[in-house]
């Protein structure tokens, strides 16, 4: 419940119109490509590594960060002087009473004991020790994110490892963002570790951040994967594979972007051992080799700077938690480490947790308390979930559940076929393998051939094999490949497989017939196996078959874990979602393309000199690398030291061109080979070790220069920048190139609608449903019109004038507009598509407004909304700069475009930006705005030869006088005036 607390104080940060995420939220909506849950998720994300500083949740409730209640409020309240004082000076006192005072979804009071408490003895409780005990006493930050399956939890890791790291880019010192993260994959569920880096190595980072910062950053990403559990005998540290692969990246301080994605259980907790009250000596000295190994591992992990733990189904952790929690506390010694983020669709305990408040008083929850966020599962259903439909049997033995619920499914979906290719599968839990063949197999096969189909074809069976039966041939391959068009099947029949990660989309209904199917604690989980949505924004359904007992079950765990029932589980969120038809009109308007010139500008490069140099240009790779470093004299810093005694003791490195009294600070260890491997490795393969091996004699001379020793160890000097020097070495082995620019104008033409972007559905709630134009019932009615269906009859005719003489001038004029096949004039000059998604409420004023201008009726001139931007090809790419110094700064989309045809082309067309003054001043907009401005529409009319194009910017803080005056002055000048 501490969620709900969070949230109400995160909405207030993003409704400040100063919000500093409030742009990149928006970019995100205007995508469209992420679901509410990722969305509202990712709202939370952001507020607390931005607007709490990613502190961990025992210092926030303490400072009172989510407090609510203002003085005046609680100088309303009845209290006592004693309550008041406390909550008024005591902020970790006033969480707590908020905390308490929130109401459960019965409508209850938290704890009303523990509001009197306060009221009553608010001296008898340590709330500073409250928060500590209620977040498990960590000292470092740990967030757990509750989203139901289904709802794209690992696409979210990804979503948060590329936010962090694009804040970090912009803000390297700001340790509130992690730079190197691992994920560990479900403990127990191996076989999910390479499909999660997949997940997060395909992710479309443009989803969540502007073209080009979006590519450049996949490019900063290293992925690992830590699988191996097993070295050899007598291994070394050069033979661990886990420990190999890390310290590949040595040395670590500038280390940025490494995703390491590895399961805990086997790899990271090995061989730690934890007695009940929790202590653990996780690197002591052993003769054990194993011991030695993954001790090894877990220091080299330890020393990853600004390091993030994501947990991917944090729920099975608690069976390791203590062990989880004292690795996790050793790394957080290490004063960079960074944060420790969960994920889990049930984040239950299987009892409930006490916290004490008191000797003699505790709040009682089964909720793991870290959870920052929380999507409720009966929102996913009908939303990204299909509707289940739930069947239960009554008093029918196995065989008899499975015969009807194979042939329900096969009335129903035996040829579904989804838009990705993949048939309609029905999975059966058996239990054991005895089950499955002498009892399951016979009557599935016996049905499926009742409907045509040949078992062999459409049924697989799935389990390791025993004794008596062995493993089905080519059963692996085809479970791995179920959900790809080539598969057959339809019908599954399966072992201890697909309880919980397996992510099927074509699967669309489950059969637990006994008791026993599958774990009785797992009966929800397994059930909603099959709810996964394969084509979003469309209504699909799915069938649950149960016997008696697992329906019971299923009903108890929906109520205890999600606060449902089952008839609340099979009616899902729907009411909260709105499903909206949406309609292409470009052909009924026979709207033309638009024609304009494109800027583009080329960078040809040359070669100055084919002559590479090397070997000199090595030599002088220093020259202009000098760091630029904050000098400290003996007198002020070091208390009257000599400098040869500051040089000894602390370790820094005399500047030889000034006075002896100033000096830098050395830089990190290193050794000449690891030089040479650090310069490599930045080249991404185009400078190799053999080709660096080549001027051995040279990069020991400006090694020599660039370090210094300390006894034994060699580091780098202060005195250089590394990065530039190695830069300058890469650069060494390739010819000195310089460019030119070249600018071009390429006649482009673009649709106003991408037809392949446009889905017939789309799906929106009861509040963003106001953002589209027109509302549902005119868009039907349009589409009527253009199909002559509303045209008016004689019969109609004559009772509107029936009311017409009868006075009834309302009636008469509803009766019209009811089957008129004029339902909105607009539909004549714009609706190019069916509704328009605005991105606010004055681009819909602009829109009203517009069509009474008195030369958009008399010149019956077009209006069409642009801002859709997956939606529109009309897209301007602009620079900023000048001749032959261009530079790109994106993609502008205008908002609407008002046209004028001649001979059925785009003769002339107004570009028009609405624009909130919340954006206005945006840097990128204002260049771009710029550029159009002072670019584009100057060159393209003169590329025409008339006047093609102009622009009206009109802004939400005008007044309505000021901004009509503007509309009608521009609209009448521009079209009005001669070619």
């Amino acid at each position: 419940m501490f969620y709900k607390l969070i949230e109400r104080k995160r909405d207030a940060w993003l409704a400040d119109r100063l919000c500093p995420v409030a742009d990149l939220l928006k970019y995100i909506l205007q995508r469209g490509m992420l679901r509410d849950a990722q969305i509202e998720a990712i709202k939370t994300y952001l507020y607390l590594k931005i607007a709490c500083g990613n502190k961990n949740l025992a210092q926030l409730f303490i400072d009172g960060t989510f407090n609510t209640l203002t003085e005046a409020e609680l100088d309303a309240m009845p209290l006592s002087v004693a309550a008041r004082s406390c909550l008024q000076k005591n902020k970790a006192a006033l969480a707590l009473y908020e905390y308490a005072s929130l109401k459960d979804d019965s409508g209850n009071m938290l704890s009303a004991k523990v509001v009197q408490a306060i009221k009553d003895t608010p001296e008898s409780i340590d709330y500073a020790k409250v928060w500590r005990d209620a977040f498990y006493g960590v000292s470092y930050t740990d967030y757990l994110f509750s989203l139901p399956m289904g709802a794209g939890k690992t696409y979210l890791m990804a979503i948060f490892i590329y936010l962090d790291l694009y804040f970090a880019m912009n803000e390297p010192s700001n340790t509130a963002f992690a730079h190197n993260f691992i994920v560990f994959a479900p403990s127990g569920l191996k076989s999910s570790v390479v499909p999660s880096l997949k997940t997060i190595k395909n992710f479309d980072t443009s989803w969540i951040i502007p073209e080009p910062a979006a590519s450049n950053l996949r490019k900063l990403l290293i992925f690992e994967v830590l699988d191996q559990s097993k070295t050899e005998k007598k291994s070394n540290k050069v033979k661990n594979p886990n420990v190999q692969k890390l310290a590949l990246h040595q040395p670590f301080d500038d280390l940025f972007g490494l995703v390491a994605v590895t399961n805990a259980e086997k790899v990271i907790l090995d061989r730690v051992q934890a007695d009940k009250g929790g202590n653990i000596n996780l690197y002591v000295d052993s003769a054990d080799e194993k011991d030695r190994l993954a001790n090894e591992l877990r220091n080299l992990i330890g020393k990853i700077p600004q390091l993030a733990i994501y947990i991917d189904e944090v729920h099975h952790a608690v069976s390791d938690e203590i062990k989880l929690r004292a690795v996790v506390n050793k790394w957080a010694e290490n004063g960079s480490f960074n944060s420790v983020v969960g994920f889990s669709g049930t984040p239950y305990l299987d009892k409930k947790e006490k916290l004490a408040v008191t000797d003699t008083l505790a709040i009682g929850t089964q909720e793991i308390s870290n959870i920052v966020y929380y999507y409720a599962l009966v929102n996913g259903i009908g939303n990204f979930l299909k509707k289940p439909e739930v069947k239960i049997a009554k008093n029918a033995d196995s065989s008899e559940i499975v015969e009807a619920g194979v042939r329900l499914f096969l009335d129903r979906y035996k040829d579904k076929v989804y838009s990705n290719g993949c048939c309609a599968k029905l999975g059966i839990y058996c239990g054991r393998i005895e089950k499955l063949e002498e009892e399951i197999y016979p009557v599935v096969e016996r049905v499926v051939r009742n409907y045509g189909l040949n078992p062999e074809e459409v049924v697989l069976k799935f389990h390791e094999g025993n004794k008596e039966y062995k493993a089905p041939e080519r059963a692996r391959l085809e479970f791995a490949t179920l959900d790809n068009p080539i598969s057959k099947i339809k019908i599954i029949l399966l072992i201890q497989i697909g309880k919980e990660g397996w992510d099927c989309t074509s699967l669309t209904g489950v059969v637990l017939s006994q008791a026993g199917a599958c774990p009785n604690n797992m009966v929800l989980q397994t059930s909603c196996r099959c709810l996964r949505q394969v084509d979003k924004h469309t209504q699909e359904t799915a069938l649950i078959y149960l016997n008696e007992s697992n329906g019971d079950l299923l009903n108890k765990q929906l109520k205890k874990q999600h606060h449902i029932d089952i008839t609340e589980f099979e009616r899902g969120g729907l009411a909260n979602n709105i499903i909206l038809d949406r309609f292409d009109r470009t052909q009924y308007l026979h709207l033309p393309k638009v024609e304009f010139c494109q800027l583009n500008v080329r960078y040809e490069t040359f070669t100055q000199d084919e002559d590479v140099h090397t070997a000199e240009r090595i030599a002088m790779a220093a020259g202009d690398a000098l760091a630029q470093e904050v000098y400290v004299t003996t007198q002020t810093d070091f208390s009257g030291r000599g400098v040869n005694d500051v040089v000894e003791r602390y370790g820094y490195d005399k500047r030889p061109e000034h006075d002896e009294e100033y000096f830098v600070r050395y830089g990190r260890v290193t050794t000449f080979n690891n030089w040479l491997y650090a310069i490599s490795k930045g080249s991404f393969g185009s400078v190799t070790m053999k080709m660096l091996r080549a001027y051995e004699k040279e990069l020991r001379s400006l090694f020599s220069k660039i370090t210094v020793k300390e006894g034994e160890v060699t580091r780098f000097s202060g005195r250089f920048n590394i990065e530039t020097v190695n830069s300058n070495i890469r650069k060494a082995f390739y010819a000195v190139r310089d460019f030119v620019v070249k600018e071009e104008k390429l006649p482009q033409e673009a649709r106003l609608l991408q037809v392949e972007h446009f889905t017939p559905k789309v799906m929106t709630n009861a509040v963003d449903v106001a953002r589209f134009m027109p509302e549902q019932q005119l868009v039907h009615k349009i589409i009527e019109a253009d199909k002559g269906v509303l045209a008016l009859s004689e019969d109609k005719q004559k009772k509107i004038d029936l009311l017409e003489s009868l006075g009834e001038h309302g009636l008469a004029e509803k009766v019209r507009q009811e089957y008129s096949n004029e339902p909105d004039a607009r539909r004549l000059c714009s609706y190019h598509y069916l509704p328009y998604k605005t991105d606010s409420s004055f681009e819909q004023r602009f829109f009203d407004e517009v069509f009474k201008l008195k030369t958009v009726q008399q010149k019956k001139l077009e209006v069409y909304y642009n801002g859709d931007s997956e939606l529109t090809e009309f897209k301007i790419r602009c620079y900023e700069g000048g001749k032959g110094h261009w530079h790109y700064v994106g993609l502008y989309t205008p908002d609407f475009l008002i046209i004028e045809r001649k001979e059925n082309n785009i003769h002339k067309a107004l570009i028009v930006e609405t624009k909130g003054s919340l954006y206005a001043q945006d840097k990128n907009f204002l260049k771009r705005r710029a550029f159009v401005e002072k670019y584009f529409m100057p060159a393209n009319n003169a590329e025409y030869g008339y006047k093609r194009f102009d622009y009206l910017y009109l802004e939400d803080s005008l007044s309505d006088n000021v901004r009509l005056e503007r509309m009608a002055t521009m609209v009448d000048s521009f079209f009005e005036e001669a070619d």
